[in-house]
């Protein structure tokens, strides 16, 4: 799908991509894999809810800009002046269909220092990681793989059997876990463990 708030630009766009084998043009944006949109004057204006991949084209993205651009699905971000090479436009949809993202060293070391600072103020303070889980749930969690049954965890991490079914347990409610075992394959299958 291409968005664009300037009817010229979004025509260009169009012409530009159509004759490509393996790209096929769609006006809902419930069926498209990619949206290509290109940010003008006002950002909010392109950008779609529920997006699942975006290739954002636009220039000098403020950071609250960039990460309400992440919220909405941003996977790769294009300078302007890269997007009227076909070959670069192409290779943006290809990456942001196969997950790869790619920002300009500028946008990601603001990225890089945001997520620290998310860390630091908000996650930290609550004993929670970037990865979703609290310190204590991830070593809980890991054990858990391990094999170990709930005493067992309870008497290696120094906890009692009860602190160890409450972690489990507000860890099973949180995710919508239906048991241990979902518990530990939900870990491995994100990377958390």
């Amino acid at each position: 799908m291409v968005h664009a708030s300037d009817p010229l630009i979004a025509s260009g766009l169009l012409t530009m991509l159509r004759p490509t084998p393996g790209i096929e043009i769609v006006t809902d944006p419930q069926q498209a894999d990619v949206t290509v949109a290109v940010a003008d004057a006002c950002l909010h204006e392109v950008l779609q809810p529920g997006t699942s991949r975006l290739v954002l084209i636009a220039d000098e993205l403020r950071q609250a800009e960039l990460w309400t651009a992440i919220e909405h699905g941003l996977i790769v971000l294009v300078p302007r002046a890269e997007a009227t090479a076909r070959t670069r436009l192409l290779r943006a949809i290809a990456d942001a269909r196969e997950g790869r993202g790619d920002l300009p060293a500028e946008q990601l070391g603001s990225v890089l220092r945001g997520l620290k600072q998310l860390q630091e103020t908000t996650l930290g303070p609550r004993d929670l990681t970037l990865a979703g889980l609290s310190l204590r749930e991830t070593e809980v969690i890991r054990l858990l793989a391990d094999g170990l049954d709930t005493a067992e965890i309870a008497e290696r991490l120094i906890y009692s059997e009860r602190t160890v079914k409450n972690v489990l347990h507000n860890l099973l409610s949180r995710l919508n876990l239906r048991n241990r075992a979902h518990a530990v394959a939900y870990a491995l299958r994100h990377g958390l463990i």
